[in-house]
């Protein structure tokens, strides 16, 4: 597979468009597909249901918290000083643990007991600027119809050197209806419209955007099966063309501490 994978990126480099069309077609003609047309197993995902509803919570840990939790380990040593999380400290404890001098948990809304700040990121002036030494934002943007306004704030509350640790989804089933996100998802981020928005929220900030994911992870995700139910190397294969999961480190500048 990876033998022809790099020979179809070199065919795709050297021949004109022309002549990759006509061996498409001679392709489709004459069944000379890798895997042959019509020839494919389906097995248990030939249905119209995923396998699990619930993104694999009921199968083991889901493939996409298993590249949060990659992600986050990466960064871990910005886990640090003052902290903020949103519904909960669970990754604060888990990567942060000593280093973390205060934990902070922003909610939506009133009711969360763990919640230390209650806002809507788009309109909340009430949160001080330069606050946090770091703000793990995971699976959230998309659910916020004004995104741009939600990062400005982060980036506004971060203090200067600052880092901002987010995670969206990429390809994903829609999450609407888990109890805990009723004001719904709006948007699902590429690795292109993340670096796009982090330049116009975060000028001049350090960024690093990449992705997670591959073909066979991003099948597996769609329909339920936990990481558990697939190799390492499985998981581990990056392919920039399946992105599960879109990942942002965002450093503050030092200047920038004086808005």
């Amino acid at each position: 597979m990876p033998v022809r994978n790099a020979l179809r990126g070199i065919a795709k480099a050297l021949l004109p468009q022309s002549a990759r069309e006509g061996i498409v077609r001679l392709q489709k003609k004459y069944r000379l597909q890798a895997v042959r047309a019509g020839s494919v197993e389906f097995g248990h995902l030939r249905r119209l249901t995923p396998i699990s509803a619930i993104f694999g919570m009921d199968r083991g840990l889901p493939i996409d918290r298993y590249y949060i939790e990659h992600f986050l380990r990466t960064y871990e040593n910005d886990i640090q000083g003052r902290v903020l999380e949103l519904g909960d400290p669970f990754y604060i404890n888990k990567f942060g643990g000593e280093k973390v001098s205060q934990a902070d948990i922003l909610h939506y809304t009133d009711g969360n007991e763990q919640a230390t700040i209650i806002a809507d990121l788009t309109d909340a002036d009430h949160i001080p600027s330069n606050s946090f030494d770091c703000i793990i934002f995971t699976q959230t943007i998309q659910m916020i119809y004004e995104p741009k306004l939600a990062l400005l704030t982060l980036h506004r509350i971060l203090k200067p050197g600052g880092v901002l640790l987010l995670t969206s989804a990429g390809i994903a089933k829609i999450g609407r209806r888990l109890g805990r996100d009723d004001w719904g998802e709006y948007w699902h981020f590429t690795t292109q419209s993340t670096e796009a928005i982090a330049r116009e929220t975060f000028p001049g900030a350090s960024l690093d955007v990449s992705s997670y994911g591959n073909v066979l992870t991003a099948a597996s995700f769609l329909h339920g099966l936990a990481s558990e139910e697939l190799t390492a190397q499985e998981l581990d294969h990056r392919d920039p063309d399946f992105e599960v999961l879109v990942t942002l480190r965002a450093q503050k500048t030092a200047e920038a501490g004086a808005q």
